[in-house]
């Protein structure tokens, strides 16, 4: 009989990230959460596209998450976009505080989910930028080939 696959469901995921960075180390960090928002979690209502992870002094912050509020309960809800801190070791905390301004890379989150205990993860990534392709260098180089091929064209 197959061993079955831990049952995780995937909240929120930013395929942007994997286009405009190379990713390097991938980290599962916890998130801490206020009130309803890990109700509005389990409706699976969540988008991190547009969020960035940030050191602020000893702690790493996810910022710009987007965890709507949760609809039964209007009079608790929480700020829908408010910094969360994450949860991890002192020791990778120092890891990627060390990458960030050592070796000027980012941290980014890829996805955004609740593992098998419930419990919600976010998985982070260390990341370079990649650069960002100029179009008038090649836009130039074709539009003068083009002209030198009339020019030859023309004189002979």
């Amino acid at each position: 009989m197959a061993a079955e696959k831990p049952k995780t469901k995937l909240i929120a995921e930013n395929r942007r990230a994997r286009f405009d960075y190379f990713l390097e180390d991938n980290l599962e960090a916890g998130i801490q959460l206020l009130g309803t928002e890990i109700k509005a979690l389990r409706d699976g209502r969540a988008n991190i596209a547009e969020s960035y992870v940030s050191p602020e002094g000893r702690e790493i912050v996810l910022i710009n998450a987007d965890i709507p509020p949760y609809k039964q309960a209007n009079r608790f809800n929480h700020e829908p976009r408010r910094p969360r801190k994450l949860l991890l070791h002192r020791r990778q905390i120092d890891k990627l505080i060390g990458a960030v301004q050592r070796d000027g890379q980012t941290i980014i989150p890829l996805k955004l989910y609740l593992n098998e205990a419930g419990k919600a993860k976010v998985e982070i990534a260390l990341a370079k930028g990649k650069k960002i392709h100029d179009k008038r260098e090649t836009e130039a180089a074709r539009d003068w080939q083009r002209d030198k091929a009339r020019l030859m064209r023309d004189k002979g």
